[in-house]
């Protein structure tokens, strides 16, 4: 049994409360979040991170802390508390937390962390408040607390039993117990075990869930006109026709930078208010607009051509690891290989169109909408409106997609601006093309790697990273860090005013394509296995470590032999090509097997097998679902991303000239966890970036020929 403490720090506390029609509130600091329950609230909110509502009828209300983006933390978040507060989950409600500051801790969705983050403070809260349920039994029958047990909502004392729904308004007042035991993992009965997303019968019956449903009284719509090149401001325009559409209420130019060089860049916008989505964007096409054009306006080529030179740059300031003598190594060596790794911008395209609510009054802000950071925008908006945040409130609706483009949050400060300029309720709605055209990116992307081998062994390694608008490219810490004994990284930073952010798995969704092809290829030129190769380089990681890894060895070996005996890559079948990868991000570690064949000619990729540690799996189906999201969606990325600009200006605006991958060409991605009682790591994006690197490496074993650049489908990869 593990006993942990209650009071964690002077923050950490638990008070409790009469609610108004009975039963029991309680309220934590560890890292869950309140809302409005079913129940009728208390008079009072306390600062807390976290609470769940004890009913006199039985129910149990758990408020689910994080933006809820399609990683099902809504409904695997409230498990965990109700795993140890000992309930039926059928017993359960489930509501989204709005955001308080104040009160909670990390109400982000990003990098793959809610689980991994909450875990700790979400067992303590169930864990406490089956132990209050526990202690005041124990008064009532006048026994000793130790000798009781619970199950399914019930303290146990022999034949006698209490529910928590009858202990629920006498636990009111009971001292808080200074630790609390938590389950033994080997006895949960809930966390392990497949449940349906609570929010699945409003999803599939159309009920409004996400922002893009979002009404309220009084609403006006807003489309805005932004300027259609980076590097271009707006100088003039006529509205006269917009102003005849009907529905069309008014035309206004606001600004919504937070700082005077965001206003240099941008300048002022167009928003077109309308009584309905569809007149607010006919407006908006009706506009005619001039635009003043700075004297940096960017292409694609201009980029290649200076990301090919910072490869080629070294400097004091490029190198983030050096370990050993990479020179000597490479000048000693029986053979060495290089290659060049290439990846476009890529915008991220959710399936509902970036959009926000604001009402801004003299009194207050509200504020609704999807949101992957709803506490760095709520503060945005303070300072672009000048307002104190305690006027500021935010709700947070379930998103349609976000893949880190909803981190940013440009969307809800216009909203606010607008809003404040008209002084109505408004939502903004981007239509297919603003969501494209005025987005924030995935940078563009370029790797060198070099790599020097003798006796048998990689000797020397260098990699060079160099992005747009990336900050550090590499990740030096990870594989194969540790495992050789050369070991140069280096990174290099390209300016730019295209707008570029984190796209799902940040970095390592192409780094790992380009390492993990790197060490395929590396293994042909030395004539060895490519599993082989990268099991000697962790054996050395494992037990002979050089400097400083972020990863461990052991794992990855684990996940490798796994991939590596449920994908078949020793007895591979008739007329099928193999590649292999694995990758470590978001401390969870992965390792997949493409499976190729031909179809017409062309390598049909018809299965990936997924090896997965991430330590103990919360909802099994729903992890599932989120390794073969990762995998279609890297693979399909690789496969088709592509994504350019001239003169500022991007060249796709529409699905029909940016091609994302078929129903009929995802494969079947056959998963498996490595059985594990470790705490939970992250599992949104871990399986993203090794897809696309056992694409490549398979294709090169069908055709014989290498993919260096995204998309795989503009290089010959014709089976002959």
């Amino acid at each position: 049994m593990t006993l942990v403490k209650t009071q964690v720090n002077r923050r950490s506390f638990l008070k409790t409360s009469a609610l108004a029609g009975g039963g029991l509130m309680i309220g934590f600091s560890w890292g869950c979040n309140p809302t409005e329950t079913e129940r009728p609230a208390p008079k009072e909110w306390f600062e807390m991170n976290a609470f769940l509502s004890i009913a006199d009828n039985g129910q149990v209300t758990i408020m689910s802390p994080n933006p809820e983006i399609g990683q099902n933390v809504k409904t695997s978040m409230p498990m965990i508390i109700a795993e140890e507060l000992d309930i039926k989950w059928e017993d359960v409600i489930v509501k989204q937390a709005p955001l308080n500051s104040t009160a909670y801790t990390r109400q982000v969705a990003g990098g793959s962390q809610s689980i991994r983050q909450g875990w700790a403070g979400l067992r303590m809260v169930g864990a406490t408040a089956r132990q209050l349920m526990i202690n005041t039994a124990a008064k009532e029958w006048g026994v000793d607390a130790s000798t009781l047990t619970t199950q399914e909502g019930v303290v146990l004392n022999g034949n006698k039993k209490l529910s928590y729904a009858e202990l629920a308004s006498k636990a009111v007042g009971q001292e808080v117990p200074e630790e609390v035991p938590l389950k033994d993992p080997k006895n949960f009965s809930i966390i392990g075990k497949s449940k349906i997303n609570v929010d699945l019968e409003e999803i599939i019956t159309g009920k409004p869930l996400f922002g893009v449903d979002y009404k309220t009284e009084g609403m006006v719509y807003a489309a805005v006109l932004r300027p259609p090149s980076f590097g271009t401001k707006l100088k003039s325009f006529d509205d006269s026709d917009a102003r005849k559409v009907n529905g069309v209420l008014d035309i206004v130019t606001f600004d919504d930078n937070e700082n005077d060089r965001s206003k240099e860049i941008r300048g002022e916008k167009i928003a077109v208010i309308a009584t309905n989505t569809w007149a607010a964007f006919k407006g908006k096409k009706a506009l005619k607009a001039q635009w003043q054009k700075s004297d940096k306006l960017e292409n694609t080529n201009d980029h290649d051509r200076e990301l090919n030179r910072l490869l080629d740059t070294s400097n004091s300031e490029s190198v983030k690891r050096a370990d050993g003598n990479v020179r000597r190594a490479f000048a000693n060596a029986d053979g060495t290989l290089e290659r060049t790794y290439e990846a476009p911008f890529l915008p991220h395209n959710t399936l509902e169109p970036m959009n926000f609510f604001a009402n801004v009054t003299d009194d207050k802000v509200e504020l609704v909408g999807p949101i992957q950071t709803p506490d760095w925008t709520h503060g945005r908006v303070a300072g672009l409106l000048k307002r104190d945040r305690s006027q500021i409130s935010l709700e947070m609706t379930r998103m349609g997609g976000g893949f880190g483009r909803r981190l940013y949050g440009d969307f809800a400060l216009e909203a606010a601006a607008i809003s404040d300029k008209i002084r109505k309720p408004v939502k903004v709605q981007f239509s297919r093309e603003d969501d494209m055209t005025a987005g924030t990116y995935r940078p563009a992307s370029k790797y060198k790697i070099r790599a020097a081998y003798k006796d048998g062994k990689v000797t020397g390694y260098h990699l060079t990273g160099a992005g747009v608008r990336m900050g550090n490219a590499t990740r030096q810490n990870w594989f194969p860090a540790g495992g050789i004994e050369n070991y140069k990284i280096e990174s290099h930073n390209l300016d730019s005013n295209i707008t570029t952010g984190a796209w799902r798995a940040p970095i390592t969704n192409f780094l790992a394509i380009a390492e993990q092809s790197f060490f395929d290829e590396l293994a042909q030129e030395m004539q060895v296995d490519a599993v082989q190769l990268r099991l000697d380089i962790l054996e050395r990681a494992k037990n002979n470590p050089v400097g400083e890894i972020d990863y461990e060895p052991e794992k990855m070996i684990g996940v490798i032999n796994l991939a590596a005996e449920k994908g078949n890559w020793s007895n591979p079948e008739s007329g099928v090509s193999k590649g292999f990868s694995c990758y470590y991000s978001h401390n969870t570690y992965v390792a997949e097997v493409a499976d190729v064949s031909s179809q017409g000619g062309q390598p049909k990729i018809t299965k990936m097998t997924a090896a997965v540690d991430c330590g103990i799996v919360v909802n099994p189906e729903a992890a599932i679902n989120q390794v073969q999201g990762g995998v279609v969606d890297g693979i399909g990325h690789a496969m088709y991303g592509d994504f350019s600009f001239v003169d500022g200006t991007p060249q796709a605006n529409n699905f029909d000239k940016f091609r994302l991958i078929r129903t009929k060409e995802a494969p079947e991605v056959d998963v498996h966890f490595v059985e594990s009682l470790n705490d939970p790591t992250g599992l949104g994006e871990p399986s993203l970036p090794p897809a696309g690197g056992a694409l490549a490496n398979a294709i090169a074993g069908a055709t014989g020929r290498r993919v260096y650049k995204i998309p795989f489908t503009k290089q010959d990869i014709a089976m002959g």
